[in-house]
C-alpha cells in the first residue's frame, strides 16, 4: 500500500533541540539566557582579572617601599662617614666589633665606657659607631708592633706624620701610619683617608686595613708593600744597583693608569688625590704599582667635576691651572701622572735644584724620546 504524500503546505515536525532552545523560561528562550550567561561570566572574569592585577601591584610597590636600600655606588667600595670627635685624653675601651666614623659629636646609640686619666677630667661614655670594615687597634697593640715606635721601624716620614714597620702577633707584616697631632690636622688628614678608601680593594691602591682612634691618637694600619718606592727605584740605591727595565716601566705605568682611573671612574664619590707622584707609588715583588698616601685626597660628590679649594701637592708634579686658581679637578691628577711618566721614561726628577737657571727640565730627554733614541734616555 502506498504511503500517502505528505501535503505540500505542511510544517516539518520539530526536533528535540529546538524544541529545548525554543521553550521559554522567565518569559525568555532559552538561546538567549544562554548568550546573557556567557556575557556575564565572560565580564566577571575580566573583573577578577583586573583586581588580582591591581592587588599584585600594590603588593609589590609596598614590598620595594619596605625594602628600599643605598644603591651600591662601586665594586669593593662603600661611603663612609667621617669620623666623630673623640675627647682628647681619655682612653677608650675598645668594642666588640669594629667602629664606625660619623660626624656627629653627639653621644650616640652604643655607649662604651671611656676612663680619663686626669682628675679633673669627669667619668663619660663615649661612642664609637662601627665603621662596617678592618679593625680596631688598640695603642698598645701598634706600640708592641712598632717596637715602641721605635726609629729603627721607621720606613717613611712626612708632614703630616711617621710611617712605621710593624709586625702582629700572627707575624702579618703591616705600615703603621702615626698622625701627628698639629692643631687637630691628625684629625682632619684621618679622616680624609678613611672617606677616599676605607672599603676601596683594588690591585693598583694601597689598602687600609686598620686604624687607632684612642684619646689624641690617630693612626692608620696599611698593608704592608716590601718593594720600595718608585722613587727609590729611579733616583735611589736601589736603581743605581739594578735600573728598571723598559717592560718594568711600562708595567708600572699601565698599573698606575689603572689605580687612578679606578679613583676618578670607578668610585662614587670621586676621589682627586691631589699628590700623584713617584714616592707616593710603592711597589710589590711582583712590580705591581700601588698608589699611596692619601692625605690630600678630594672628593667630588654630587655630580660636581671640580671643586675650589687651598693649593696642596708637591711642587714640580701640581697642575699650573690648579696652582693658579685653587679649582682642583681630576684633570690635576692626570697631569701630575703626565710629569710621573715623563720621570719613568726619562729617568729624570722633575725638580732638580741643581741645573742651570733656564734650562727645561726634561727638553733633552723629550727630543731622544721623539727622536726615537730610547735607549739614549736612560
Amino acid at each position: 500500500m502506498a504511503s500517502p504524500e505528505m501535503d505540500a503546505g505542511a510544517v516539518p515536525a520539530p526536533t528535540h533541540d529546538s524544541v529545548f532552545l525554543s521553550k521559554p523560561l522567565f518569559g525568555l528562550r532559552l538561546s538567549y539566557l544562554l548568550v546573557i550567561f556567557s556575557l556575564l561570566f565572560f565580564l566577571l572574569l575580566s573583573l577578577s582579572l583586573l583586581l588580582l592585577f591591581l592587588l599584585l601591584r600594590r603588593s609589590r610597590a609596598a614590598a620595594r617601599a619596605r625594602h628600599v636600600i643605598a644603591p651600591i655606588q662601586a665594586a669593593d667600595h662603600a661611603e663612609v662617614e667621617p669620623m666623630k670627635r673623640i675627647e682628647e685624653g681619655c682612653s677608650v675601651a675598645p668594642p666588640s666589633t669594629a667602629t664606625t666614623i660619623t660626624t656627629t659629636t653627639t653621644v650616640a646609640t652604643t655607649p662604651t665606657t671611656a676612663s680619663c686619666s686626669s682628675s679633673s677630667r669627669a667619668n663619660m661614655n663615649v661612642e664609637r659607631e662601627e665603621m662596617g670594615w678592618g679593625r680596631w687597634y688598640s695603642v698598645e697593640e701598634l706600640e708592641m708592633a712598632t717596637g715602641d715606635f721605635s726609629e729603627n721601624s721607621v720606613i717613611g716620614k712626612g708632614g703630616y706624620g711617621i710611617v712605621y714597620r710593624g709586625v702582629l702577633p700572627d707575624f702579618s707584616v703591616v705600615a703603621v701610619k702615626n698622625l701627628l697631632d698639629n692643631k687637630g690636622q691628625a684629625e682632619r688628614e684621618f679622616k680624609v683617608e678613611v672617606e677616599a678608601i676605607g672599603k676601596v680593594r683594588h690591585k693598583n691602591l694601597v689598602g687600609l686595613i686598620g686604624y687607632c682612634a684612642e684619646g689624641p691618637k690617630r693612626m692608620l694600619v696599611y698593608e704592608y708593600v716590601d718593594n720600595g718606592s718608585l722613587e727609590q727605584w729611579l733616583h735611589g740605591e736601589l736603581g743605581r744597583a739594578n735600573p728598571l727595565t723598559w717592560d718594568l716601566r711600562m708595567k708600572i705605568a699601565i698599573g698606575t693608569a689603572k689605580g687612578i682611573a679606578y679613583l676618578h671612574e670607578g668610585l662614587e664619590p670621586k676621589v682627586v688625590h691631589r699628590d700623584i707622584k713617584s714616592s707616593n707609588i710603592l711597589l710589590d715583588k711582583q712590580w705591581n704599582p700601588k698608589v699611596s698616601d692619601f692625605g690630600m685626597a678630594k672628593l667630588l660628590g654630587g655630580g660636581s667635576s671640580y671643586v675650589t679649594t687651598r693649593v696642596m701637592g708637591t711642587f714640580g708634579y701640581v697642575a699650573p691651572d690648579y696652582a693658579s686658581t685653587g679649582i682642583l679637578s681630576e684633570g690635576s691628577d692626570i697631569y701630575s701622572f703626565g710629569v710621573l711618566l715623563m720621570e719613568l721614561i726619562s729617568g729624570r726628577s722633575p725638580v732638580d735644584y741643581n741645573r742651570q737657571p733656564g734650562e727645561a727640565i726634561f727638553k733633552k730627554k723629550i727630543f731622544i724620546f721623539h727622536k726615537g733614541k730610547l735607549g739614549g734616555v736612560v
